[in-house]
């Protein structure tokens, strides 16, 4: 069964950033040094063998899970076939890639860990999420560059509409390590996560929806990405515009803005899920509105429109 796309909602949201206390704290300034790791509210067996990305993508996974009164203790409100889980890094476990091919080449095959190389394909974030809170639908990883983040909320929406699942989570994460600071520099430590279903599906298990999820478009350009998804919504004035990393050559007519990277530093793939949440947590708070959340490459732009959940495109 196909569902428009304004009967798309999100319906719960998470967080594991240091000094943002959950999505609401992306609205203010964040206070890393105050704070305590969010990685450290995880328990159990197997952690010394999961990566930073892994453990701050479960971090965010569950609380986004619980959030949408999907997960309770102690398991899944829901069917674990129903709930698909999309995960959106560029670096995500680019450190234990580096660390056994570097093992490798000083010695052999040998060197390495049984228990570590799992860790080495590209798909073990969103695997260990599903793994870890039973999600049995599909399963993606999109590394994308500076469009991964929406592209892995549009590829979540197909995913509901094409009846794959009922409910997708969504989560976008990178982490900051030795590894990633020399190859790219100094970037943001953390993840971001949502849920999204349908509007019949949420109304069906009782669901309170923080947005309604509207356009996506990923164009050639940052100017045809926003006029596709704005089409004259509201005289083409949006009323939070979530800026990409990069300034973009077109400016974005918005009653208020928010710059991410400048509150977190330079997000990559997780920044385009980072600002649906901010959309989200906006939205909630003010009961309505329009969000318009835009990233940029070198190749492509990306943009993603976001309303009140009572509102409809």
């Amino acid at each position: 069964m196909t569902t428009p796309d304004e009967d798309m909602l999100i319906t719960g949201a998470g967080t594991a950033i240091r000094g943002v206390a959950g999505p609401a704290g992306l609205l203010r300034p964040a206070v890393p040094e105050a704070s305590a790791d969010p990685t450290a509210s995880l328990t159990g067996r197997g952690l010394r063998y999961k990566d930073r990305a892994t453990k701050l993508a479960l971090c965010a996974g569950r609380d986004a899970l619980a959030d949408a009164g999907l997960l309770l203790d102690p398991g899944l409100a829901v069917p674990g076939e129903s709930v698909g889980v999309v995960v959106s890094s560029n670096y995500g476990n680019l450190d234990t890639v580096c660390d056994t091919v570097s093992a490798i080449a000083a010695h052999d095959y040998t060197a390495t860990s049984p228990m570590a190389l799992p860790g080495t394909a590209s798909n073990v974030t969103a695997s260990w999420v599903a793994i870890t809170y039973g999600l049995r639908g599909v399963n993606l990883t999109l590394c994308n560059g500076a469009t991964s983040g929406l592209d892995a909320v549009s590829w979540a929406r197909v995913m509901v509409r094409a009846g794959r699942v009922r409910h997708m989570l969504v989560i976008g994460v990178e982490p900051a390590n030795p590894v990633v600071a020399e190859l790219v520099g100094p970037t943001f430590d953390g993840a971001a996560a949502l849920v999204l279903e349908s509007a019949e599906t949420a109304r069906e298990r009782g669901a309170t929806a923080m947005a309604r999820l509207g356009r996506h478009a990923r164009r050639e350009t940052h100017a045809r990405a926003v006029g596709d998804v704005l089409g004259g919504l509201l005289d083409d004035r949006v009323d939070l515009w979530c800026r990409p990393e990069t300034a973009p050559g077109d400016r974005v007519e918005s009653a208020e803005e928010q710059d991410l990277t400048a509150l977190l530093g330079p997000a990559s793939g997780a920044l385009g899920v980072v600002q649906c949440v901010t959309g989200a947590a906006w939205l909630r708070e003010r009961a309505g509105g329009t969000v318009l959340a835009t990233t940029q490459g070198a190749d492509a732009a990306a943009a993603t429109v976001l309303t009140g959940a009572g509102a409809a495109l």
